[in-house]
C-alpha cells in the first residue's frame, strides 16, 4: 500500500524514495527500511524488496523534493533511529524557518548530525525531550520548530502524524476496510488514497497531532490532540492550488480541478484574446499537465465572453523522461524542452494561439517553450499565466530560488517579461482574482508570500536555503 501511495505522490517528488516498515517478531517490533535515488519504480525494483523484507503491519514512505541539503543516499527519508524511548521513523513535507538557529544551538550541546536536512533536526528535538511520554517528546518538539511541516511518524505501537499550526501543507486521513477492523493511512494528497481504494475520512487539522494505534484500527477513533494551546487562522500554501497538487486530488478540503478551472476563468475575465476576423477561432493550449484544467476555464470564458475560442492540445508532453535522460554535453535549456515537449503543428501553424501556464519563475523555460512553438508558425503566440508574478523565493516547501534569479524582479513592465519570453503578449492573474478564486471559508487563509512577499512565519535570516520533502 504504501509502495502504490508513492507512485500517485510521484509528482510531488522525483529526486529520491524511501519505505520504513515496521513488523512484530514474537513480542519486538522489527524495522526494515530500503531507499535509493531515482523514481519509486526504479528504487523498489528488486523482486525481494517489497514481498520479503518490508514486511509488516505499520510504514511510513516518502519522495523526495528537495530545496535544502544535498543529494546522497543519507537525505533520502524516512530517517530511522533508536533512543531512549524506542525506535522512531519520520518522514517530513515542508520547510522550517528557523533551521539555522536550531542546528547550531543542537551542534553546541553535542549533536552529531547525519545528513544536511531541516528534517533530521525532529529526530534531534524528539530525542533530546526530557518529557515522559512518547507523545509529549513529540509535541515539544513541534512547539520548538518553526515554519511548515507535513509530518508522519512511526514508533513501536503508533502511528501519529501531524501538520503545522499555520497548515501550510497538506495532509489526510483514510481508511480501508480489512478483516479485524480498519486499516489506515495518512497521505499528501487524496489521489493516493484512490490508487490503494482507500476512502477519505478528514484532513489533518493544521496544529494538529493525531494517532493512530490498535486500538484505532478496532474502534474507529483517532485521538487528536492540539500542537500549540492556542489555532492560529491556516495559511494554505496557494501554489499547492496553482500547480504542486494533482487536479484529482482533493486538498485542503477542496478539489484541485474545480479551482483551476476558477483560476482559468478568472484569468480569461481579466485577459481575453479576441480572433483577427469573424471566421477564425483563437485555439487555447495548456503547458501540460498542471495547465489542463485552468486551460478549459480559460477556453470556455473566453468564448462565452464573445471571443471564439477552442481548447486545443497543442503541446504533447513526454512522460517517460527521466531525471538521467539528458546525456553530457546536451544539458542545454531549448533540448530539455524538446525532450519533454512536443508541437501538434497543424493545431499550431498560422493560428492564433494563447498558452496557458501555471507560472513563470526563471523564465529560461518559459522562453524555450516559446521558441519551440514558434517552429510550428503561429501567427502570434500570446502567453496567460494563472498566478501573479513570483516576486520573492518561498520558505516554506517550494524550490523558488532567490530573488535575483526571479525574472519579475528583472524587469519594470510586464510587456519587457513578454519581450524576454519571445511572447507577442504576457498576462498575469492578478493577486485580487487568485484570492477570489480559491475556496473561501471562516478561518482558512492562504499564504501567497512569492507573490506579495507577506511571510506568515517569522524567517531565520541567517538560514540559506532550506529543504522541502514529500
Amino acid at each position: 500500500m504504501a509502495y502504490y501511495a508513492l507512485h500517485a505522490l510521484q509528482h510531488r517528488g522525483q529526486e529520491a524514495a524511501g519505505i520504513v516498515s515496521a513488523r512484530k517478531v514474537e513480542d519486538t517490533m522489527r524495522f526494515s527500511a530500503h531507499k535509493g535515488e531515482g523514481l519509486v519504480l526504479d528504487v523498489f525494483s528488486a523482486p525481494d524488496v517489497l514481498t520479503e523484507k518490508l514486511q509488516g503491519s505499520m510504514a511510513i514512505a516518502h519522495n523526495r523534493y528537495s530545496t535544502t541539503g544535498s543529494g546522497g543516499i543519507a537525505n533520502v527519508q524516512p530517517f530511522l533511529t533508536k533512543y531512549r524511548s524506542g525506535m522512531i521513523a519520520v518522514a517530513h513535507n515542508g520547510n522550517l524557518t528557523n533551521t539555522k538557529t536550531l542546528r547550531n544551538e543542537l551542534q553546541q550541546e553535542g549533536a552529531i548530525f547525519q545528513t544536511t536536512t531541516d528534517s533530521e533536526l525532529f529526530l534531534h528535538l524528539i530525542a533530546r525531550s526530557k518529557k515522559e511520554s512518547q507523545l509529549d517528546q513529540i509535541r515539544e518538539a513541534l512547539r520548538i520548530a518553526r515554519g511548515a511541516y507535513s509530518l508522519v511518524i512511526m514508533t513501536n505501537d503508533s502511528l501519529i502524524a501531524a501538520r503545522d499550526p499555520y497548515g501550510f501543507r497538506p495532509l489526510c486521513i483514510g481508511r480501508k476496510k480489512v478483516e479485524d477492523g480498519w486499516s489506515y493511512v495518512v497521505v499528501s494528497e487524496t489521489c493516493a488514497l484512490d490508487i490503494i481504494s482507500a476512502e477519505y475520512v478528514r484532513d489533518v487539522k493544521h496544529n494538529e497531532i493525531i494517532v493512530i494505534d490498535d486500538e484505532t484500527v478496532k474502534t474507529g477513533e483517532i485521538k487528536s490532540y492540539l500542537i500549540d494551546d492556542e489555532t492560529p487562522c491556516s495559511k494554505h500554501c496557494i501554489f499547492e492550488y496553482i500547480y504542486f497538487s494533482r487536479p484529482d486530488s482533493r486538498i485542503f478540503g477542496h478539489n484541485v480541478d474545480k479551482v483551476r478551472r476558477k483560476l482559468g476563468k478568472n484569468l480569461a475575465e481579466e485577459s481575453p484574446v479576441s480572433p483577427d476576423s469573424p471566421e477564425e477561432k483563437v485555439n487555447v493550449i495548456a503547458v501540460p499537465d498542471s495547465g489542463n484544467t485552468a486551460t478549459l476555464g480559460y477556453a470556455n470564458v473566453n468564448n462565452e465572453m464573445g471571443y471564439p475560442s477552442r481548447y486545443e492540445i497543442g503541446l504533447i508532453r513526454s512522460h517517460y523522461v527521466g531525471r538521467t535522460f539528458i546525456a553530457p554535453g546536451q544539458n542545454n535549456r531549448e533540448f530539455k524542452v524538446k525532450t519533454k515537449f512536443n508541437t501538434v503543428k497543424g493545431v499550431l501553424e498560422n493560428k492564433k494561439v494563447v498558452v496557458v501556464d501555471d507560472s513563470v519563475v526563471r523564465g529560461t523555460t518559459s522562453r524555450s517553450l516559446i521558441n519551440l512553438i514558434r517552429e510550428a508558425h503561429p501567427k502570434e503566440v500570446h502567453m496567460r499565466i494563472t498566478s501573479p508574478p513570483i516576486t520573492h523565493p518561498c520558505q516554506y516547501g517550494m524550490d523558488f530560488p532567490s530573488r535575483e534569479e526571479l525574472i519579475a524582479n528583472h524587469h519594470d513592465e510586464i510587456s519587457e517579461i513578454a519581450s524576454s519570453l519571445n511572447a507577442d503578449s504576457l498576462h498575469y492573474l492578478s493577486v485580487e482574482k487568485l484570492m477570489q478564486s480559491v475556496p473561501q471559508e471562516e478561518g482558512v487563509g492562504y499564504c501567497n508570500a512569492c507573490f506579495t512577499g507577506d511571510y506568515p512565519v517569522q524567517i531565520d535570516l541567517t538560514a540559506h536555503k532550506h529543504s522541502t520533502e514529500e
